[in-house]
């Protein structure tokens, strides 16, 4: 069974584990690198163990730690072409450098890693799930929108880190200026609690027993409005929360331990 933790989660810093119990992959790492071995230590995994650090896109706030890692731990680098192009972490060796392409598995130590293409503003972003044969748990955030052909690469997950970054209220009379709230409401933006929540329901229809809401906004969103928004709408189609599923908020600056 696959577990996975939330290091941070935010529009400050993201930074994601999965792991088998002996096979550790980071996905992202949008804090410094004293950070992020620090909070693997904290979970009881020596940051040498890391098999891999796959990169979802170039924004700092994913790929920050990113390169003084690659440098310290001599692990492999995963992401498309566009986003290795784009992201800017400094030299690392060539055989470090390993490209992905959408929808085409990768194996990662006996753990199988699919990158799914998102609607997000940046070069050729990505998200993933994680498949040990048995079990899938699935990375989904920076996403602007949420097609059908979207849904259908979330669909199976047990497990889902899903997007909630901002209440459209808070975001449309706060503080960012117009051009920047367009971007986060745009289709190549970010998932609001509403967008979210409709997901989570579809998710637990097709049989998702765990959900970590994260990458929430720190001026546009409150953890108890986001876990509210998909709670109600849960519990508003007859899902009891607690008993059918488990439903969580990532920390931003803390540990969060998927549920299950």
């Amino acid at each position: 069974m696959l577990k996975l933790y939330s290091l941070i989660s935010g529009s400050s810093g993201n930074c994601t584990v999965v792991s088998d119990g002996k096979v550790h992959i980071m996905v992202d790492c949008g804090t410094s690198g004293k950070r992020a071995s620090e909070a693997l230590y904290n979970i009881g995994i020596d940051p040498s163990a890391i098999s891999a650090i796959l990169v979802t896109h170039e924004h700092s706030d994913h790929i920050k730690g990113v390169g003084i890692l690659a440098r310290r731990l001599g692990v492999p680098v995963y992401a498309t072409r566009g986003t290795h192009a784009a992201m800017g972490i400094g030299s690392i060796k060539d055989e470090q450098i390993r490209f992905v392409s959408p929808d085409t598995p990768i194996d990662i130590a006996g753990i199988e890693a699919t990158p799914f293409s998102i609607p997000h503003d940046a070069a050729d972003p990505c998200c993933y799930s994680f498949s040990d044969g048995t079990d899938k748990v699935t990375i989904a955030t920076d996403i602007g929108y949420m097609p059908d052909s979207l849904i259908s690469r979330l669909i199976g997950s047990r497990s889902i880190l899903l997007e909630s970054n901002h209440d459209i209220d808070m975001l449309r009379f706060g503080p960012y200026p117009y051009p920047l709230q367009r971007r986060i409401l745009g289709r190549h933006g970010h998932m609001s609690n509403i967008l979210a929540s409709e997901t989570a329901l579809e998710l637990v229809k097709s049989g998702t027993e765990h959900i970590m809401l994260g990458h929430l906004s720190d001026k546009n969103n409150l953890p108890e409005i986001a876990m509210m928004e998909t709670f109600n709408r849960l519990t508003d189609n007859g899902v009891n929360v607690g008993h059918d599923m488990t439903l969580q908020v990532a920390a931003r600056y803390e540990i969060t331990k998927m549920d299950g």
